[in-house]
């Protein structure tokens, strides 16, 4: 097959593009780099890389051209800058969706959006279910949620096969540490490896469900294996147990690198939710998605990595634990 990765430089996009080229995939990336690096591409050979913004329609239908399946990943991310500017988020997460969904009908291809579990906002029933109503406390998850229904109305209006994942709190290897809005997985590993304090925004006791990357790319694969079996649906993407304190995380990623981090504590962040957890049965039932590795073994992988990274300074080294 051959494939479209919008955000193809990113964290996500980036493992996306590695996988399908091992799988023996045709592989068109498509990026900005305005977010992403050439980093998160270092090692991969054979795929084809494209700089262009989703904002320009003429630019996105060249790359979707002859494309079997689209994986659209790039987008504008983090609460905390949406906060700051909605109107640019809006821009390139909304107006460039429509412009991929164009592309996808245009080359007849199927295509799998990536969203976000921040549009379920705050709720009172855990695990969430992609049936209850959204309520985004961001600019960011209303882009999100807007992208879902363009997705939707694209199955419904022109049976282009789309499916919405909603991700929750997406981790592993190759996290960027060093941005403003870095995860906290990758902000805490970097602290402990550097011996500074890690910051916690709020009490720590805000919970989240972390999904480790690979499972992500599984979900991906499945979806355009059989591209009609999730048309037109939103399903959760999520680490299918049981959600992590932020303060449990800190003590998980210290007694992998064998420290006792002692944290800071700030101020609560805007717009963040306080707890995330996912039923992830409908994507079970649609697609025969199963999460594979819980967040301890996540953990292991991912700290592995950063020490792995740090110590031989090799940009871009893709090795992961196994």
């Amino acid at each position: 097959m051959r494939f479209l990765v919008t955000g193809a430089a990113g964290f996500i996009g980036s493992h996306l593009v590695e996988r399908l080229i091992e799988e023996g995939h045709d592989v068109v990336g498509f990026d900005d780099l305005s977010e992403g690096t050439m980093d998160n591409l270092t090692g991969i050979a054979d795929a084809e890389l494209i700089r262009g913004d989703l904002r320009d329609p003429g630019a996105v239908s060249r790359a979707a051209a002859r494309c079997d399946a689209i994986l659209h990943h790039g987008a504008m991310k983090s609460v905390p800058r949406s906060v700051r500017i909605p109107e640019v988020f809006t821009d390139v997460n909304i107006r460039g969706t429509l412009n991929v969904l164009v592309a996808a009908r245009t080359a007849d291809a199927a295509l799998v959006f990536a969203s976000s579990s921040s549009v379920y906002g705050d709720q009172e029933v855990h695990p969430v279910r992609e049936d209850m109503e959204p309520r985004p406390l961001s600019p960011y998850a209303a882009t999100k949620l807007a992208g879902e229904g363009l997705c939707r109305s694209w199955w419904h209006s022109y049976s282009v096969p789309t499916v919405s994942f909603r991700y929750f709190n997406v981790y592993g290897p190759g996290q960027d540490p060093k941005s403003e809005y870095a995860a906290v997985i990758p902000r805490f590993t970097t602290a402990c490896l550097q011996g500074e304090a890690p910051v916690i925004y709020g009490d720590g006791e805000q919970a989240r469900d972390f999904t480790y990357i690979d499972d992500v790319v599984d979900a991906n694969l499945l979806a355009t294996e059989h591209p009609e079996a999730a048309a037109g649906e939103v399903l959760n993407i999520g680490g299918g147990r049981s959600p992590t304190s932020v303060n449990r995380l800190l003590e998980l990623v210290g007694c992998e690198l064998g420290v006792s981090p002692e944290p800071t504590f700030a101020a609560p962040r805007e717009g963040d939710i306080r707890l995330s957890h996912a039923d992830v049965s409908s994507a079970r039932r649609l697609l025969g998605y199963e999460p594979r590795i819980p967040i301890e073994e996540g953990i292991r992988r991912t700290t592995a990595w950063f020490r792995d990274h740090a110590s031989s300074k090799v940009a871009g080294s893709r090795t992961v634990a196994s």
